[in-house]
């Protein structure tokens, strides 16, 4: 079922099918397959419990090295999982620094078509490029090939489907998968203006994603934060661990070794 929200009519259905629901789940004893988003860093990517990872046009991150592809696809068989693991040791590892200093401006305005990244200088801002890169059924403002008023999302934090409205813009986010602070203290403060702005909007550190699981990630590392749908972690570790490698970027040894374990390291 999809989540879609605008629509008074399709919000009480939903609820009354909620209701249905729940009351079987009293009645059998079983548990709802999205109830409860359990996103502990100890449980690995590949546990079957837990919300069932949304595909969409989503590519693996293992094939997408510049994030220019949709998505942030499962990386789920034996083979991928070790090629992971390889890719994270790769990853150097300090302790994280004061916060001194940080705010959002030293990374430049919000969604530059001017940083020197792909997908940048097409007359289309960032978060737009973004969308359009991972969304489905796709509406544009009137007159514009750039402004994206309608979607569907296929999110990769949760597993569920959203069909959002600029409306409720809220309701996605755009993820810097390495969040602009804890980059500032790898060491992001001691860098030019121009590569803060290159991190900020990278396609490779960006993924729109449920917008209230966002903002429950804050700054935090893989050891304190991995999506709730645990079938993605992997995943998401990888691309931690790319977006650390092209900016040369450390990590804590925490999150490095949370970032293993969920590949099965």
């Amino acid at each position: 079922m999809r989540n879609r929200r605008p629509g008074g009519d399709r919000r009480r259905a939903l609820g009354v099918l909620s209701a249905i629901g729940a009351a079987a789940v009293l009645v059998s004893g079983c548990e709802m397959p999205e109830g409860t988003l359990d996103n502990s860093p100890s449980d690995q990517a590949g546990s079957p419990t837990g919300p069932q990872a949304a595909a969409g046009r989503a590519v693996s991150p293992l094939d997408n090295p510049d994030g220019t592809k949709p998505g942030l696809a499962v990386v789920s068989s034996d083979a991928d999982r070790a090629k992971a693991r390889d890719l994270i040791e790769k990853v150097d590892v300090k302790g994280r620094g004061p916060k001194t200093g940080y705010d959002r401006d030293e990374f430049g305005e919000a969604w530059l078509d001017t940083a020197d990244v792909p997908l940048s200088r097409n007359g289309c801002d960032t978060r737009n490029d973004l969308l359009k890169r991972d969304g489905d059924e796709l509406k544009f403002r009137s007159g514009s090939n750039c402004v994206v008023v309608e979607m569907t999302l296929a999110d990769p934090y949760t597993g569920k489907e959203i069909d959002w409205a600029k409306a409720d813009a809220a309701e996605v986010q755009i993820d810097h998968v390495m969040a602009l602070s804890y980059d500032w203290q790898m060491g992001a403060s001691r860098w030019s203006k121009d590569k803060r702005k290159a991190i900020a909007n990278d396609p490779l550190n960006l993924l729109p994603v449920d917008g209230p699981t966002n903002s429950s990630k804050g700054d935090s590392g893989p050891a304190a934060w991995v999506p709730p749908s645990k079938q993605i972690r992997c995943a998401y570790a990888v691309r931690f661990a790319q977006v650390s490698l092209k900016y040369e970027l450390p990590v804590t040894k925490a999150d490095k070794a949370a970032m293993l374990k969920q590949c099965g390291g």
